[in-house]
């Protein structure tokens, strides 16, 4: 069968989403088709042509995947917002990517109502009834037969980068049917995570509105997989569904792994999770110390990425070859290749740290911003802007951001490293390390901590983390000093903003220990 569309119209009892919302709802493949065909028809009825944006501020659950399939076969851009943001963030993107519709949930009404006044966008719509400013979403439904002219559709996502507005990344459309871009996925991508059609469970750990969980849904539609699609991440929730929907495959990232193993070892040990049989997990580095505790208790079933918006999956390694090379991140998959580049543009050798390089991206560009488009590619290579290294094997192994590198003394520094290190200790549940201006140094280097439930911060703890750095990193590594915090600013990626943390930090904030 090539993809849900037409394991929609062969199996359409098979069990498609069960949406974990207030209202939760447990949809097969043939009432979803159902729901996806009256939204295509719908958007198309409104004006809405290949190309063309649609703006999606929804919570994970039913609706956020009709859109999914709806706009992959009328060769529409979904442009998922996170539901997180303001108001003007929100009208930021409705103005930039010119979207004459929006669709929303009550929860987000005021907020989008808002951005979308200030956009100027024309089309509002609300999967509830009665919300200010926003018509309901029956009455943007049109009939249920399939759109006449059918044709891929894709997913442009804002990145957050690292300066300045987010822009979308536009991936190329062509003209082909959904069927057919199955096909080749099946072909390039998809065989990489060693998932087969028939009925797994797939358990949506993250939000939609990123590349990577929104990617892993789709896929799973197109398996014909279960999708079980909570609001969001609780650790025991989690295992709770795992059990009770006996899930096989899910994709986290490695804070969710942090929040799990906190958990106590009896609350771990009562759920049966003997149906998981693949967790696949990218996005933020993943400290070895979390990830071999991890397989101690779940078993050799962590599957690990590397990649971007732009670059998809550009590497990948299984549990056997990871516990070979302990951090990596894997080989270039098929069609791919990794290089590592000096600053100005001299191929390093083995075991050298340098810019990562991937050749074999598919076509993209920075929505209205060509030179952005430009500077991250040289020649036919494109950089995420991460600093890493090749093996002998050819095994990558990321450093950290470029942005994020600290110079002391002279010296390259890589958070990520430092981060790692701490996160073992058992009274740290979080941490995030900066450089910060230093008059003799040029940077060094601070630790910002959140201390584990129990920990209390001050100098004890300060003296006791620094004594746990001392068999783990040089010298020269070690935090000059020490900031503790109820909590640090993750998104649902787990990635840290340390610019923003940087910039709070240099502004003044909270007592800090040396």
């Amino acid at each position: 069968m090539r993809g849900f569309f037409e394991i929609a119209e062969t199996c359409p009892d098979r069990l498609a989403v069960v949406d974990m919302l207030p209202d939760g709802r447990s949809t097969r493949y043939g009432e979803l088709r159902g729901l996806v065909d009256r939204i295509s028809n719908g958007l198309v009825r409104l004006g809405v042509e290949p190309g063309d944006p649609v703006v999606v501020v929804l919570p994970n659950g039913l609706d956020f995947v009709a859109f999914q399939l709806a706009t992959l076969q009328i060769g529409a851009y979904l442009v998922p917002v996170n539901w997180h943001f303001t108001a003007e963030e929100i009208a930021y993107i409705l103005g930039d990517c010119g979207a004459r519709v929006v669709v929303t949930a009550a929860p987000y009404g005021r907020a989008v109502h808002r951005a979308a006044e200030r956009a100027g966008t024309e089309h509002r719509f609300a999967t509830a009834a009665g919300v200010l400013g926003f018509r309901d979403l029956d009455e943007l439904l049109g009939d249920d037969t399939p759109p006449a002219d059918r044709r891929m559709g894709s997913m442009m996502l804002y990145t957050s980068g690292t300066t300045g507005r987010p822009k979308g990344v536009r991936r190329r459309i062509i003209d082909i049917t959904p069927e057919e871009l199955h096909t080749i996925l099946m072909r390039k991508t998809y065989r990489h995570f060693g998932l087969v059609p028939g009925d797994e469970v797939h358990l949506v750990a993250s939000q939609l509105y990123h590349s990577a969980p929104y990617a892993h849904a789709l896929m799973s539609l197109n398996l014909g997989h279960a999708v079980i699609a909570p609001e969001r991440f609780e650790p025991v929730a989690a295992l709770e569904l795992i059990e009770r929907f006996g899930v096989t495959n899910t994709f986290m990232v490695p804070t969710m792994f942090h929040r799990l193993l906190a958990l106590p070892a009896e609350e771990r040990e009562r759920h049966a999770l003997s149906t998981l049989t693949r967790v696949f997990h990218s996005a933020a580095p993943c400290p070895p110390a979390i990830k071999e505790s991890m397989m101690r208790w779940l078993g050799e079933i962590l599957y690990e990425y590397y990649g971007s918006t732009e670059a998809a999956v550009a590497t990948f390694v299984g549990p056997r070859e990871w516990r070979e090379r302990p951090g990596t991140v894997g080989r270039a998959v098929e069609g791919m290749e990794i290089r590592i580049l000096s600053e100005d543009g001299q191929e390093l050798p083995p075991g050298e740290s340098g810019l990562v390089y991937v050749r074999g991206v598919a076509r993209f560009e920075y929505h209205r911003d060509p030179g952005k488009t430009r500077s991250a590619m040289r020649d036919r290579l494109y950089t995420p802007g991460d600093i890493g290294y090749l093996d002998e094997d050819g095994y990558l192994f990321l450093r950290d951001r470029r942005t994020d590198l600290i110079i002391s003394g002279g010296v390259n520094i890589y958070p990520a490293e430092i981060e790692a290190a701490l996160m073992e200790h058992p009274s740290v549940a979080d941490v995030a390390v900066i450089g910060v201006p230093d008059p003799e140094w040029g940077h060094r280097v601070v630790a910002l901590v959140q201390p584990s439930p129990g920990a209390r911060p001050g100098d004890a703890l300060t003296r006791a983390l620094l004594e746990h750095c001392e068999t783990r990193l040089a010298r020269l590594k070690h935090p000059r000093q020490f900031e503790y915090r109820a909590t640090l600013p993750r998104t649902a990626t787990g990635k840290l903003s340390r610019s923003r943390l940087r910039a709070e930090f240099t502004g003044g904030g909270p007592s800090r220990h040396p």
